[in-house]
C-alpha cells in the first residue's frame, strides 16, 4: 500500500463517512485531503464520486491507481494485518 495510507473498504466507505453512523470515523470529517486508490482506479473513481456526492470536500482519486503508483516506482509499504483474534 501507499505509505502513510489509510484502508478503507469500499463497502463500509459510506458508513465511516456518516457522523450518524455507528461506524463513523473521524478522518473522514476532518476536512483534510483525500485521496482514493484502487488497484486500477476503477473503484476508487467511483469512491470518490460517492464522498463529493455526500459533502466531503477535497476529495480525489489517483489516475491509475496503485498499479500506476508502483509503475512509477513511487514506495510502497506491506498493509499491516490486524491481529486474528482467537
Amino acid at each position: 500500500m501507499i505509505p502513510g495510507a489509510l484502508h478503507a473498504p469500499r463497502g463500509m466507505l459510506e458508513f465511516w463517512v456518516d457522523p450518524e453512523s455507528p461506524y463513523y470515523k473521524p478522518i473522514f470529517g476532518e476536512g483534510k485531503r483525500l485521496i482514493l486508490y484502487c488497484a486500477s482506479a476503477w473503484r476508487s473513481a467511483l469512491a470518490t464520486e460517492t464522498l463529493q456526492k455526500m459533502g466531503v470536500p477535497n476529495a480525489s482519486h489517483l489516475e491509475g491507481g496503485f498499479s500506476a503508483w508502483k509503475s512509477a516506482q513511487l514506495p510502497v509499504v506491506e498493509k499491516v494485518s490486524k491481529p486474528n483474534s482467537s
